[in-house]
């Protein structure tokens, strides 16, 4: 009776922490580290790390990555059903319905409603009638699952490709100032730029925190990336603020504001580390002599440009120690195309960081 006992509570245990795993994942609207979906996260990372090193090539090892995020979440499903049939083996077997390999027929049974395993009882039945409901339950999450969430990649894709059509491919903040400046003017980049992000910024913050697999969907064509659109819009409002001689664009420092915001609560979530008080004149990645190289740019495409050279290299790197460490850890966790400022700042150590961990106090 004590063993029963045991095994019904232990099948108990496991489907509750299951379905509560899988609530937390799918069904609350808010960014909670799931330590199962964690698991099978990391699990999978490994895999695909290691088809990846099989790779001949760069396009060949781009198409393995592509299959993370998808199979992951898929893994995670499956996971979640396995669980939840070895959960009612166990009461199944704790209610003595005979042997475990009888408590797993009749589990399996159950969770595909065939029903080709009788049981008898009023305890018996019901278990299996609650086995039938979970199993409904978590497909029934994903089929409504997978909607939303590729509803928030379609919005974030819309918004990368035209960050790479106005900022170039690879994306930087260099090539957006000089497309805009010789096309439609600085002052286009208000309402076509700015305006946009600041909201596609907000949306990436609640999307990519509440669904964890997203930040992993890669871009539809191989060299985008949503993490380095990102960086090149953001190093554009920054040497727009800072260094070109125009007049000011309060949108461009909202747009700043709301990129390093978001960067930072998806970094929180996977936890990444950043300082989050950084001040004027902490160190950045990006150099002095890159940022002097990117003025040149600017000025050789008849950009303005303020004067005072060390006034505004002290502003960029103001703006940019916002977000350059998120940026640069995100950029390195979704494994992020090739791309100036932002993936090109990834350290071979850095290139493959733990996913999914728990979020920890800042």
């Amino acid at each position: 009776m004590l063993v029963d006992g045991l095994a019904i509570a232990a099948g108990v245990v496991v489907v509750a922490l299951t379905v509560l795993s899988a609530v937390s994942t799918v069904v609350v609207p808010r960014g909670i580290p799931v330590r199962l979906t964690r698991v099978v996260f990391l699990v999978m990372r490994r895999l695909i790390s290691a088809r990846r090193r099989l790779a001949r090539s760069s396009p060949a090892a781009e198409h393995v990555l592509a299959f993370y995020a998808p199979m992951s979440l898929l893994a995670t499903v499956v996971t979640w059903l396995v669980l939840v049939l070895g959960g009612f083996t166990l009461v199944f077997w704790g209610l003595g319905i005979g042997s475990i390999e009888h408590a797993y027929e009749a589990s399996g049974s159950a969770m595909t409603t065939l029903g080709f395993v009788p049981v008898h009882g009023a305890a018996q039945q019901s278990a299996a009638f609650a086995e039938a409901g979970l199993g409904l339950f978590l497909l029934a999450l994903l089929i409504t699952y997978l909607p939303s969430m590729y509803a928030a990649f379609q919005r974030r894709e819309v918004l990368v490709g035209l960050g790479f059509i106005q900022a170039g491919a690879p994306p930087t903040g260099v090539e957006l100032l000089v497309r805009f400046h010789r096309i439609r003017g600085l002052e286009a980049l208000e309402d076509q730029v700015w305006d946009r992000w600041t909201q596609g910024f907000v949306d990436i913050e609640e999307s990519h925190t509440s669904s964890p697999a997203l930040p992993f969907f890669r871009s539809p064509v191989p060299e985008r990336s949503w993490i380095t659109a990102a960086g090149a819009v953001l190093d554009g409002a920054s040497l727009l603020s800072s260094t070109v001689d125009a007049p000011h664009q309060p949108a461009a420092d909202l747009c700043i504001r709301a990129g390093y915001v978001s960067l930072r609560r998806v970094a929180d979530y996977f936890s990444l580390p950043y300082d989050p008080a950084p001040v004027r004149g902490d160190a950045i990645s990006v150099t002095r002599a890159e940022w002097e190289a990117a003025r040149d740019e600017l000025g050789a495409a008849g950009v303005p440009l303020r004067a005072d050279v060390e006034e505004a290299w002290l502003d960029f790197s103001g703006w940019r120690v916002n977000y350059d460490a998120a940026l640069v850890g995100l950029a390195a966790l979704v494994n992020a195309p090739p791309a100036p400022w932002s993936s090109d700042r990834m350290s071979p150590r850095r290139h493959h960081p733990p996913v999914l961990r728990r979020a920890t106090k800042r």
